[in-house]
């Protein structure tokens, strides 16, 4: 599968600035950072210029380097030096806007909407020429008022704290090791001397794969608590199983977890305990094979999960679905009944 592929398949706005987010090749944090500051802005006008967004730049890389000190692939960056002078208080606030409107935006803007070696609709026209400024596209006005807007802030903090996690341990991107917490939602990796190291949200790592909707139903979801619509982690093959003699350690690993709506995932005709209709393992494995197929830092995870290539992970999904179901038969697997009608 191509990366290509994935932004074509969807072409809605928020498929798109997902892609930009999801699916680069990073060297350096500095396309996550203009991403989170954009969706930060409070302006009425749709010409931003690069005086008014630098501080928020720049700070977000800062905030970003006490946790992670390293930001960037290659071994030094003047840009990242300078603001982590400004952590330590050795250089002011205008010094820092300063050097990041000489250093900072270098390559990021013409960056920004590159992916897979081509071009996804424009969040904001570049017009550093003209007035040195960056002027906010219809798209982008349309981005953020999606019911699903809120969600795009927390996964791109998500990609960034993996992203950040791998360069930190000196770990290639592409190999990190993730794990889940069941009981905290929490995605961490263990490092050389067997510390656990929480890394991001569950919710927010999962999320733009399934481009905020239910795994199941596909209505839009939220990824923030207390929502009516807010979502629920769910086991796409129940942990119950364990009480069936199935007491397999994969189940909370990465590539059985999805994000579920409150009704599917233990409302009234709700999946429950329940196996799921074949139709989703479908769903599952097209799921994983976009993480694989993306740069995205749980490629490994998933790859060392359920196998290195295409046909040895659909073997592996299908020899667990026939053993879940062999734990608990069922004339009928589960469906929405939303969709499908009342289930059995």
């Amino acid at each position: 599968m191509d990366n290509k592929l994935f932004v074509d398949k969807n072409s809605t706005l928020d498929t798109y600035w997902r892609s930009i987010i999801l699916l680069g090749r990073n060297v350096a944090s500095y396309k996550f950072a203009l991403a989170r500051s954009i969706l930060e802005l409070d302006n009425n006008s749709s010409e931003i210029l690069l005086d008014e967004i630098a501080l928020p730049f720049a700070k977000n890389i800062c905030a970003h380097l006490k946790t992670g000190d390293k930001q960037i692939t290659s071994s030094s960056s003047q840009f990242l030096d300078y603001c982590k002078n400004f952590n330590h208080d050795e250089i002011t606030e205008d010094e820092l806007k300063e050097q990041t409107l000489k250093l900072g935006f270098k390559n990021v803007i013409d960056a920004f909407h590159n992916v897979a070696h081509a071009e996804v609709p424009r969040f904001f026209e570049d017009h550093r020429k003209a007035s040195n400024s960056i002027v906010l596209t219809d798209n982008f006005y349309q981005l953020i008022n999606i019911d699903k807007y809120q969600n795009l802030t927390h996964e791109v903090d998500a990609r960034w704290s993996l992203w950040e996690t791998a360069i930190s341990l000196k770990i290639n991107p592409h190999l990190l090791e993730i794990s889940a917490d069941k009981n905290s939602e929490v995605l961490y990796v263990v490092n050389k001397e067997k510390r656990r190291f929480p890394v991001t949200s569950s919710k927010y790592a999962l999320s733009g794969y399934q481009k905020g909707k239910c795994f199941y139903c596909s209505i839009d979801i939220s990824i923030k608590s207390g929502n009516e619509n807010s979502c629920e982690v769910d086991h796409f093959f129940p942990e119950t199983l364990k009480n069936h003699g199935f007491n397999h350690p994969q189940l909370n690993e990465i590539w059985n977890l999805v994000l579920s709506c409150r009704s599917c995932n233990h409302g009234i005709g709700g999946k429950h305990a329940r196996i799921a209709d074949i139709k989703f393992l479908y769903s599952l494995n097209n799921r994983n094979n976009f993480y694989i197929e993306s740069h995205h830092p749980l490629r490994e995870t998933i790859l060392n999960q359920t196998g290195k290539s295409a046909d040895s992970r659909v073997t592996f999904l299908q020899d667990f679905f026939d053993r879940a179901v062999s734990k608990i038969p069922s004339i009928k697997k589960w469906k929405p009944s939303e969709l499908y009608g009342e289930q059995l």
